[in-house]
């Protein structure tokens, strides 16, 4: 809550900083300044898999857009040397790259919610961090297995029983119980009393699998029934159709492997970097609908950028806080 009003208080304030930037500026100047403060957003251990999604639409809007994050990522790469050399060269080298850029970029940081769920994720009941999985036994046979960025929240239904609600990140759920287990996901409600069965919520899209047993899911006016071996997708706008699914690769996160099949590049990383420090930012939006059959353990992705820049011949760009640019 402490955080919560801290962001608010400074709401105001960033934006006064933010307006530091002239309207009026020239054009280029105007590139240069967004260019510089997408980098410090990236290197600032606060990056989303969406902040990756609108640097890439930022970069194609024109050539221009992307000459100007390649110049501000050489300007980087230059001054990398001389902060090395310096006991704190993170903070130093970025007020000698930034200048201006840190306030032209302020009120984006500092009014964005930076960690999964949003702000209301900072006081979650049941978290994990970023690689991090842990399991929690509730009451009444229940049982969460939480995979890495996990926020869940205890809640109350309506008629008064246990419910839980994702907020983001993935869960396997274990419900034996008389009383049924709800859950709360994107808007949509799942129930259970005997069933084990996998919940994602990203990128405000909802997946779930049913592993064992049976469970209700209820969405945007539907009611489905899922049985072992089906899955759903549903998000605020439609609600898919029932699919047949290979469980196995749903839930290989468990022994520590992701598995890929017919997937697109571009999800293979997106999914890569919900387990990783820093960010894998892949520029090349035709290169991100190759697809991909693969399998990964999760103690291999630190060298996963290398195995993509040998696979493909992408120009691979380290920055600090574990990011890498593939263009």
């Amino acid at each position: 809550m402490r955080v919560e009003s801290r962001i608010i208080r400074e709401y105001p304030r960033a934006l006064n900083i933010f307006r530091i930037t002239p309207p009026e500026a020239e054009p280029q100047d105007r590139l240069t300044r967004e260019a510089q403060g997408w980098l410090v957003l990236l290197t600032s251990g606060r990056a989303t898999a969406a902040d990756a999604h609108a640097l890439r639409e930022w970069c194609a809007q024109s050539p221009e857009h992307a000459r100007a994050f390649e110049q501000a990522k050489l300007l980087w790469q230059q001054l990398r040397p001389a902060t090395e050399q310096l006991q704190a060269p993170r903070h130093l080298g970025r007020r000698a790259f930034l200048g201006g850029a840190i306030a032209a970029s302020a009120a984006f940081l500092m009014i964005r919610a930076t960690v999964p769920g949003g702000v209301s994720g900072l006081g979650a009941d049941y978290i994990t961090e970023v690689g991090e999985q842990r399991r929690f036994d509730l009451a009444d046979g229940m049982s969460l297995e939480l995979n890495t960025q996990t926020r869940i929240n205890r809640r109350q239904s309506a008629d008064g029983s246990q419910a839980l609600e994702l907020l983001s990140g993935e869960v396997e759920v274990l419900a034996h119980a008389n009383t049924p287990l709800k859950v709360e996901a994107g808007g949509g409600w799942l129930s259970a009393s005997q069933a084990r069965f996998n919940l994602r919520n990203l990128n405000q899209s909802v997946c779930v699998t049913c592993l064992e047993g049976a469970l209700q899911v209820d969405a945007l006016g539907h009611s489905i029934r899922l049985e072992s071996g089906q899955q759903l997708t549903y998000d605020t706008r439609k609600v898919g159709t029932l699919q047949s699914v290979d469980t196995a690769a749903v839930i290989a996160w468990r022994q520590q492997v992701l598995v890929f099949n017919d997937a697109t590049l571009a999800s293979v990383i997106d999914e890569i970097n919900r387990y990783r420090p820093g960010m894998l930012l892949l520029l090349n939006s035709e290169l991100g609908k190759r697809k991909v059959q693969a399998r990964f353990s999760l103690d291999q992705l630190a060298g996963v950028a290398l195995l993509i820049r040998d696979a493909y011949g992408v120009k691979c760009t380290e920055l600090p806080g574990g990011v890498v640019v593939l263009s």
